[in-house]
């Protein structure tokens, strides 16, 4: 394709950075790269605490066994997001209770979540779609009702805003991706966000395998032991180098991302994305909304002759096999997203969009019928 759905950016120190992390001998995890990325991130997003991990997947992996979850307990999420939000506490035996989303924003619908608790609703996760934040006031409120916890997966939302406050440090536990597709990227990694302090040390020792590894590193201990369960998720030093410089060109990645969004939007306004009053997206993405899915697999046809990759985006978890297998749908089901399942079409967004390109892609769009 002559235009990519997406192309990683690479950041103008990213280059040295990953030949410092080689040549300073420190290639494992938890080194000089991963401290600074760790304190750009905790920055940028405002949470109390943060750790660096191999995946999005493998911090909600840690969520779930911060939440102590047992065989049969329940966590409420929407059916509308990516298999490891749904993965991560399925492991645990607990059940996944998918629950619509919103037609407008495709964001958990919190309407449907109240009457998806019952006594063994341990947590709700959030999924910021696109970068747009979800309704965190009244989920909150519902999740402080009833005693459980809120967890945000947030591998759309970095730099994202909810009443000023920015996405990451909203729920108990906010977990991020910096994969190949993210707006900030290091080909695989992702980081699991902390705020509430009381999980904060035990988070340590799940991601080092279970040890109080990091505390011996530090002095505290003069050895370290098997404390918890646990596995091994710090990213390579390598990985993080390259991740920090990727965070000190947010500001600029996320210029010109939102350059295209806006484009976008104006040339689509009415048929793509709803961003609601006190909230300030991401630009992780840009969608439109075809009448049907035999129009939508027309229009993705069309732009690909034109040389343009356009793409869907999640399948329901909820009609899925696995989804069948291990979870269960809350009340009222999940019509809305099986129907913009079939509708979504994604358009290439990524940072080194030229403005031509977004004139093509615009073209393309408006050519099909």
């Amino acid at each position: 394709m002559r235009i990519p759905f997406n192309r990683p950016f690479l950041a103008d120190r990213e280059l040295d950075y990953l030949t410092s992390a080689a040549a300073g001998g420190h290639t494992c995890g938890d080194g000089p790269f991963t401290r600074r990325a760790t304190e750009l991130l905790t920055r940028l997003t405002g949470a109390r605490s943060a750790l660096l991990t191999t995946s999005c997947t493998h911090a909600l992996e840690m969520s779930a066994l911060l939440l102590d979850l047992r065989p049969g307990d329940e966590v409420i999420m929407p059916s509308f997001t990516f298999v490891s939000t749904a993965n991560a506490y399925v492991l645990r035996g607990a059940v996944p209770v998918f629950v619509d989303c919103r037609p407008d924003t495709l964001n958990l619908d919190e309407r449907a979540v109240e009457a998806a608790v019952t006594p063994r609703t341990r947590a709700v996760v959030v999924v910021h779609y696109g970068g747009v934040a979800c309704e965190m006031a009244a989920i909150d409120k519902i999740a402080r009702h009833h005693g459980i916890a809120v967890i945000e997966d947030n591998a759309h939302g970095l730099g994202g805003r909810y009443q000023g406050r920015p996405l990451g440090s909203l729920g108990a536990l906010a977990t991020q991706s910096f994969h190949a597709t993210k707006n900030v990227s290091c080909g695989e990694g992702g980081a699991l966000l902390i705020n509430d302090d009381r999980l904060r040390d035990r988070a340590e020792i799940i991601r080092e395998k279970g040890t109080d590894r990091s505390r011996f590193f530090r002095g505290q201990v003069d050895k370290y032991r098997w404390m918890d369960l646990g596995s091994s998720y710090p990213p390579a030093d390598l990985l993080a180098a390259g991740l920090t410089a990727q965070l000190e060109a947010f500001e600029e990645i996320q210029r010109r991302r939102h350059a295209v969004w806006d484009a976008y939007d104006e040339a689509f306004a009415g048929r793509g994305m709803v961003v609601p009053p006190g909230r300030e997206h991401s630009a992780h993405l840009y969608y439109l909304l075809a009448p049907d899915l035999g129009t939508r697999q027309a229009l993705l046809g069309h732009l690909a002759e034109r040389g343009v990759q356009a793409t869907f985006h999640y399948q329901p978890l909820h009609s899925s096999p696995a989804g069948r297998r291990f979870g269960r749908t809350g009340p009222g089901g999940c019509p809305v997203t099986e129907e913009m399942a079939d509708r979504l079409v994604r358009l290439p967004l990524y940072a080194g969009l030229s403005s031509s390109d977004v004139a093509t892609v615009i073209e393309a769009v408006r050519s099909f019928g």
